[in-house]
């Protein structure tokens, strides 16, 4: 089931977003906090957070060079 939202910027103007279910595990939903937790922590920007539901993963982007992925299992590495 998609939901779509239409934002009017203009008259001529406007922005559709498409939402789509994600279908997340439960341990990497938990892993994804304690992730931005800890990042939080050590006063790290988060600029990208991102479920890629064709493969099921997590993409967090943080400060300038901090990249790490969350695999449904609930492990993680930095890339």
């Amino acid at each position: 089931m998609f939901s779509t939202i239409v934002f009017s910027l203009g008259q001529s103007e406007s922005v559709r977003i498409e939402e789509r279910p994600i279908n997340l595990t439960v341990a990497q939903a938990i892993k994804s906090v304690e992730v931005c937790q800890k990042l939080s922590d050590l006063y790290r920007d988060i600029h990208l957070f991102r479920f890629d539901p064709l493969v099921g993963n997590i993409y967090i982007l943080a400060q300038e060079n901090i990249e790490i992925v969350i695999y449904p299992a609930g492990n993680w590495e930095f890339v």
